[in-house]
């Protein structure tokens, strides 16, 4: 069985440093997932910090939580799009600053809102590679959040690595299926989709093992609970919640 961590409040060298805590809820009818090395902390809405194959990442480190600030030793820095709730303009070029030997990738329209030192902008199909995790770059626009709102870019990240399960965090769009996703970042709510929404991309996945909600802060309690056990139910994917913290090994 996998162990399931939650963090102390201090994100410092390691993710591994003490955890406290019990297992995070867990919804579906199948065994709980466990795949291998890839450790995976949520770090509050759509931030997830993924440490696979000797690497670091940290994924949308956003205005909706504080719980990255104090994040050292990052290998990269993805970000998905330009919304502060993805890349907070006050405190992430901070973090940049003491992280200074860690790459920056970003959708190529973030730098209209913040200035990340060293970003360096992808477009879809691009690849990169952190040490010895392969980095795809998919999908292209942010979803629709109303016709009279202008569509920004939107970049979904799909981490790989040799003997680890295949991560995806899709930023805020639904648009993108890629294949062989095992590990994913599910948006569980945002003013641009519906919950069917929501399920039919899980099941356009082919339903992965195991799914991590993000991209909750807008919802209370209940509506968590409710909307991971549905989307469960209808699509068979696990739900693991890792809110507040907590972090687990895959």
């Amino acid at each position: 069985m996998a162990q399931v961590r939650t963090q102390l409040p201090r994100y410092l060298d390691t993710c591994s440093a003490e955890c406290l805590g019990s297992r995070p809820p867990v919804y579906g009818m199948g065994e709980v997932c466990h795949y291998g090395d890839m450790k995976i902390t949520h770090l509050g809405h759509a931030c997830v910090l993924v440490e696979a194959a000797g690497a670091r990442i940290l994924i949308d480190p956003g205005a909706f939580s504080d719980l990255w600030h104090g994040v050292r030793n990052l290998d990269a820095v993805l970000i998905t799009h330009q919304h502060a709730d993805h890349v907070d303009p006050d405190d992430a070029p901070g973090l940049l600053e003491k992280n200074p030997q860690a790459k920056v990738f970003t959708a190529d329209d973030v730098d209209q809102t913040v200035l990340l030192p060293g970003a360096e902008p992808v477009i879809p199909g691009q690849t990169m590679s952190v040490e010895g995790v392969r980095i795809e770059a998919v999908g292209g626009n942010h979803a629709i959040i109303h016709q009279d709102i202008p569509r920004i870019h939107n970049i979904g990240y799909l981490l790989r690595a040799e003997g680890e399960p295949t991560f995806f965090h899709p930023g805020d769009a639904l648009d993108a299926a890629p294949e062989g996703v095992e590990v994913l970042a599910l948006p569980l709510m945002g003013p641009w989709a519906a919950m069917k929404e929501h399920v039919e991309f899980v099941r356009a996945l082919n339903a992965p093992k195991c799914s991590i909600p993000i991209h909750d802060e807008l919802l209370s309690d209940r509506g968590r609970e409710l909307l991971s056990r549905q989307i469960s139910n209808l699509t068979g994917t696990e739900i693991i919640s890792l809110r507040g913290g907590a972090c687990r090994d895959f």
